[in-house]
């Protein structure tokens, strides 16, 4: 099933608000409702030529001549327009399609990636990789003049390798996160990476972003997971990773993951794996502040025991129910004062007790009050329910969306307060005040993760309304000591900031890793860096 073409996920399963919620959005943000409604697929058309000629005659060829894997129609070429991010659904419901691919390519393999890759070169086309098309730092939006091929991946979807005496599996790059754990349960096993985007994701994606799934406290980041993994380029296959860890030279694996499509297309990965948990439990607790929460948190990640999942809403984000999208606007939160963290346990019945009593004493130690496992389960069943609300809410006439950063613990503070007064100062200077939200969304030994959810009037333009203000909010970012990403990746949108932060130095270096890996810079142009 295709995710929906100008919104998140399954068509089936979007909702629309309660009438308290767009109440409040009336009442609190001035929001109205929108005069137009979003473009229908079958009325949108592309400004840009479809790939014709030799080149879509080459590109046919490299794929065997199987005419349903080279794409040049309408609605295949929508579909790949662009990410999920907020302007990138905006711009595509007002018909915009001016980032739109001159053609979609669906390889079986890792062979037929290089051979697209040489058609590409030849014909100077530029290359983008496709798995699940969630991005929402425009890293789907390519830069430059030339057009540009869609490398969907949805056929590069195998277990290739399972080895439980090591605990390891290769899965190709184009497997949809649930499909890679249906297929790993049936061994017994579980990667343990559940992002927001986890129903649609792939695992290549995964990599190619440094992903950081919501059990991250107990599983770790992807890229802590992955062992080896496999590199199509213009110039040939890169394989890296033989050994768990290695002494040999830099690590060529930690240059790989995180280049967003820039060096080359990744087609498999070799990652660990760990036992399916007998048991899984969540539950709610309730500080009376985000410092005081926040300073639980550092203990837990510090001194442990380390919960599975770990995460605290800010003041703002437990009075409106965010925390739990499923209850968003209920009296219950409405009326509840402080702030809440879900803290969950995977494991073993043993060791899953264990820890959660030995965090419980923590907790409370900390000025904790036990909420109950409500809270825990409410989150669990829509911890993948908040881009849907998005997609509500902008149907209602609100603009929402999203950013992330972290931080070490002790500038945790002042990055919290700094992004959030940028946003707030920066969209009521143009508009009306905003709704601001935070919350913790990933834990370490040495610092955080902050994520803030913005919702506001859309007002004239929409998108030139939060460009103004993820601008002020990246600076803020930058002046705090936080790093520009977490997990959403560079991208086009992040990438400016991003320069700033590897230095004149680092970039120079990562740019001639790419002009060894990708002379004609066809790759992703202008997503992480500077486009030639």
């Amino acid at each position: 099933m295709d995710m929906l073409w100008n919104g998140w996920g399954d068509p089936a399963r979007a909702t629309a608000l309660p009438d308290t919620v767009t109440g409040l959005l009336r009442d609190w943000l001035g929001v109205k409702p929108q005069p137009t409604a979003s473009a229908r697929l079958e009325e949108i058309e592309i400004s840009t030529p479809a790939l014709e000629g030799a080149a879509l005659h080459a590109l046919r060829t490299a794929l065997g001549d199987r005419a349903e894997d080279v794409r040049t129609d309408t609605e295949s070429r929508v579909r790949h327009t662009r990410g999920k991010s907020t302007p990138d659904l905006l711009r595509l419901r007002a018909g915009d399609t001016a980032d739109a691919p001159a053609a979609v390519a669906l390889p079986q393999s890792h062979d037929e990636v290089l051979a697209v890759l040489r058609v590409c070169a030849e014909h100077r086309l530029a290359l983008v990789p496709f798995g699940g098309g969630t991005s929402v730092v425009g890293g789907l939006a390519p830069t430059g003049e030339a057009p540009f091929v869609a490398l969907d991946l949805r056929h590069l979807n195998r277990l290739l390798d399972l080895d439980p005496v090591s605990r390891t599996a290769t899965l190709q790059a184009g497997l949809r996160a649930p499909e890679a754990e249906a297929l790993l349960a049936e061994h017994g096993f579980t990667l343990g990476h559940f992002p927001q985007s986890y129903e649609w994701a792939t695992i290549g994606g995964f990599a190619a972003t440094r992903s950081s799934g919501q059990a991250s406290a107990g599983y770790g980041r992807f890229d802590e997971m992955v062992l080896g993994l496999t590199l199509a380029t213009p110039g040939g296959t890169l394989d890296t990773g033989r050994a768990p860890r290695s002494a040999a030279g830099p690590d060529l694996r930690q240059l790989l993951l995180g280049s967003e499509g820039a060096f080359g297309v990744i087609t498999s990965v070799t990652v660990r794996v760990r036992p399916v948990p007998r048991t899984r439990r969540y539950e709610g607790w309730r500080f009376a502040s985000f410092d005081a929460g926040t300073a639980a948190l550092r203990r837990l990640a510090q001194d442990g025991p380390r919960p599975t999942v770990l995460r605290l809403s800010d003041e703002t984000e437990t009075l409106i129910g965010l925390a739990q999208p499923d209850a968003i606007g209920s009296a219950a939160e409405q009326q509840s004062a402080g702030c809440l963290a879900v803290v969950g346990f995977e494991g073993t019945e043993e060791d899953t007790d264990r820890r959660r009593a030995a965090a419980a004493a923590v907790l409370t130690d900390c000025g904790g009050e036990f909420a109950g496992d409500e809270p825990g389960r409410r989150w669990a069943h829509g911890r993948y329910a908040a881009p849907y609300l998005r997609d509500s809410l902008l149907e209602a006439g609100a603009f929402a969306e999203t950013l992330e950063t972290a931080a070490y613990w002790s500038r945790l503070p002042g990055l919290y307060a700094g992004v959030r007064d940028a946003l707030t100062a920066t969209l009521t200077e143009h508009g009306t005040p905003p709704l601001v939200m935070c919350h913790i969304s990933h834990v370490y030994e040495n610092g955080a993760s902050l994520y803030f959810t913005v919702v506001s009037a859309q007002g004239e333009d929409p998108v030139v309304h939060w460009t103004r203000a993820k601008h002020a909010a990246n600076e803020a970012i930058l002046a705090a000591g936080g790093t520009i990403t977490h997990h959403h990746a560079v991208g086009t949108d992040h990438r400016d900031w991003y320069l700033r932060e590897a230095t004149d130095l680092g970039v120079a270096a990562l740019q001639a890793v790419k002009q060894r890996l990708d002379p004609d810079g066809l790759l992703n142009p202008g997503v992480l860096l500077p486009a030639d």
